[in-house]
């Protein structure tokens, strides 16, 4: 049997962000309690990771390798694929191309909880990271917010230019920024491989939101204390609590409550912004019915 392979290009064409977004909403008013969490195997200088989920229409499994040494090697970070199954027969559908849908589906994810948690006059972005994330978050943020102006901060300046050029290009007033401008912000998005919190904490201002997506270990955070300290914290799912150093830190040092932290399922109702000057920390480490919702949004005209 021959499959259709989504790859990036396909993808982009068949579904947008918005478009993900909404597909991500649906999937979190669901119960998902009694899926698998994904499995992850050190297969030495990496991790494969195995991520299957099901709904009532579509089953599906990711099959994804990190390997942190890839971008020095002038490679992405993560390769792999995504299947599809149609149910109930539970025939295959469609390959995608792991990576492009897990750059989709992460910054869907975040511009969800946007939606829900950031201000609604929020427009001033800095984004952390200019690689595949970076440019994710900025393509959602885009599709969600009428943004005012945006700075990216990376270590790789000529990626910065890039990324802010593309902006530019779609008419964003931005350009390439520095840790002290999330001082100036209503939006952060921190998309790195940092292993060391990117800013300092009593930066943030009253009413800013923040998305951080790129920890995904319990040593490595993108954000110190003081920035958890401040906030209200909301996750994707309580796995991130011991998966990710930004929460499994403070947790330790008890600046972190496990109590205090809220599942984005539980703010769909408007509920996770007490005040305008609240600040707000969305924390997401992705889970396999989120990639399974957009590869179903995505096969859903094939």
């Amino acid at each position: 049997m021959e499959l259709p392979l989504i790859d990036a290009a396909r993808l982009g064409g068949l579904l947008t962000p918005a478009g993900a977004v909404a597909a991500l909403e649906k999937a979190f008013a669901r119960d998902t309690s009694t899926l698998p969490e994904r499995q992850h195997v050190d297969v030495g200088g990496g991790d494969l990771l195995l991520m299957p989920a099901w709904s009532s229409g579509a089953a599906g499994v990711k099959l994804i390798t990190v390997t942190p040494d890839n971008p020095s090697r002038g490679l992405p970070l993560i390769h792999g694929l995504y299947v599809l199954f149609d149910k109930p027969a539970l025939r295959p559908v469609a390959l995608i191309d792991a990576a492009p849908l897990t750059a989709l589906r992460t910054a869907a994810v975040s511009a969800l909880a946007t939606k829900h948690l950031a201000r609604p006059d929020s427009g001033r972005l800095v984004i952390f990271g200019a690689g595949v994330q970076g440019r994710a978050h900025l393509a959602a943020m885009h599709d969600l917010i009428e943004l005012e102006s945006v700075r990216v901060v990376s270590r790789t300046h000529t990626e910065a230019e890039t990324l802010a050029a593309e902006a530019t290009s779609w008419g964003l007033e931005a350009a390439v920024g520095t840790p002290p401008d999330v001082a100036g912000a209503d939006l952060v998005c921190t998309c790195t491989t940092a292993a060391e919190p990117l800013f300092d904490g009593d930066l943030l201002q009253p009413g800013t939101h923040v998305n951080a997506v790129g920890s995904y270990r319990p040593e490595a955070r993108e954000l110190d204390d003081r920035a958890i300290e401040r906030a209200i914290v909301v996750v994707d799912t309580f796995t991130a609590l011991r998966e990710t150093g930004d929460l499994v830190l403070p947790l330790r040092s008890g600046v972190l409550r496990r109590e205090d932290v809220r599942a984005l399922s539980e703010v769909l109702d408007g509920s996770g912004r007490r005040a305008a000057e609240d600040i707000t920390i969305f924390k997401s480490v992705g889970a396999a019915f989120e990639d399974l919702a957009v590869a179903e949004a995505a096969a859903a005209d094939l």
